[in-house]
Order: structure tokens, then sequence, then C-alpha cells
């Protein structure tokens, strides 16, 4: 829960928690979305149970959002995935750490793009990148349409809510294969939902587009 009392950034409250299992700390890196008059900013709580948490606050300012920290360190430093707003457009960046508190090294790794594209303009990190023998399989969300994407609103309870046609993933599980991954994402707004899909079939898909 929002804790405004002792974290004012979280005045209007908290959202869009992206969760990381971080082996060296034995502990679940939650990265979520503080909200209060300036705006969101990216936020950052660790925990063992889900009952109690160790809250670090705001560690990217307004406004910037749509973040999850990597499960181990690159180069000895942590990293975060991360999505700052400049001027019109947004696009997806990773910063670098080594205490999870003062962040730096900022560098832009996806760029969203122009025109009439379904990521154009405006881009962000949906569920936390998953790590593949290939790399860093990264699923993101968009504004606009096109062509071709690999999931977007089709049900009744995605297309009619508090906020319409929207599929909004935060979250995922991989089953015991490794391949078969779980994603849990919000539905207009109104409710979660959770869609199954293949990993696999999603990197195959990559490399026909190389």
């Amino acid at each position: 829960m929002a804790d405004p009392e002792h974290y004012p950034d979280e005045l209007w409250g908290i959202e869009d928690p992206r969760i990381t299992y971080v082996p060296e700390m034995e502990q679940y890196a939650i990265v979520y979305t503080a909200y209060a008059s300036g705006g969101p900013g990216v936020a950052l709580a660790l925990t063992k149970d889900f009952r109690s948490f160790e809250r670090y606050g705001v560690i990217m300012q307004p406004e910037d959002k749509d973040a999850a920290l990597l499960p181990h360190r690159i180069n000895g430093r942590w990293a975060l995935i991360h999505r700052p707003v400049t001027a019109s457009n947004a696009h997806i960046w990773i910063s670098y750490s080594s205490d999870l508190r003062n962040w730096g090294g900022h560098k832009k790794i996806l760029e969203a793009r122009l025109g009439g594209w379904w990521d154009a303009n405006k881009i962000g990190l949906s569920p936390p990148p998953i790590e593949t023998s290939e790399g860093w399989l990264v699923i993101y969300h968009g504004l606009k349409r096109s062509d071709e994407w690999i999931f977007g609103p089709e049900d009744e309870y995605e297309l009619h809510g508090d906020v319409d046609k929207v599929v909004f993933p935060c979250g995922y599980t991989l089953a015991p294969d490794g391949d078969t991954i779980r994603i849990y994402y919000g539905a207009a707004d109104s409710s979660i939902a959770m869609a199954t899909g293949s990993v696999q079939a999603m990197l195959a898909s990559l490399s026909k587009q190389e």
C-alpha cells in the first residue's frame, strides 16, 4: 500500500509494480510508480515475504515510470530499465548503480518509432526483462497501431472498462519447461488477467525480422 505519511511522493498512490527476485540479496525487488503532484516517479522497495518492505523511496525523479531491476549485477553494477519522458517523446533507458540509491551511466536502449506505428512516440517496459540463452528478451508496450503486434485488446473485458482498449502487462512467470510464459496484465484498467505464450516462439519471431 502507499505510505504518503512517510513517503510524500506516494501521495496520489502507487501502481505498476515490476517484481524481480534477486538471488544475491535473497529478496524480491519491487520497482513501482509513485504518484504525487510532481507526476509519476520510479520507486524501489525490497521484501522477503511481501508482508514487510524496505522502501528506498523515489530513485528516478518525475516524469519517469515503467521500470524494472535486472536480477543480477552487470559488470559489478545494478541495472535498472525505465522510461523517462522528454518533450513529446518517451523512450526506454537503462541506468546503473552500485548501491541501488544513486544512479548514473544513463543510456537510451530502445527508441519509440516515428509515424503510424503501434510503438510510435511513446513506449514503455511491460514485465521485467527475461534472460534467455540469446540475451535479454524485452516485452514493451506502445500507444499507436500498426500491422502487427504480439498481444493486444480483443475480449470484452479488455475493450471496455475504466480505460478502454488496454492490455498492460506488468509481470510474468516461466513454467518448469523454461518456455511456457504466463503474462499477468491489467485489462481496460478494470481487472487483472493472465495469458500464456511461448518464449521460443517470441525469439523465433524476432529472428525472422533480423
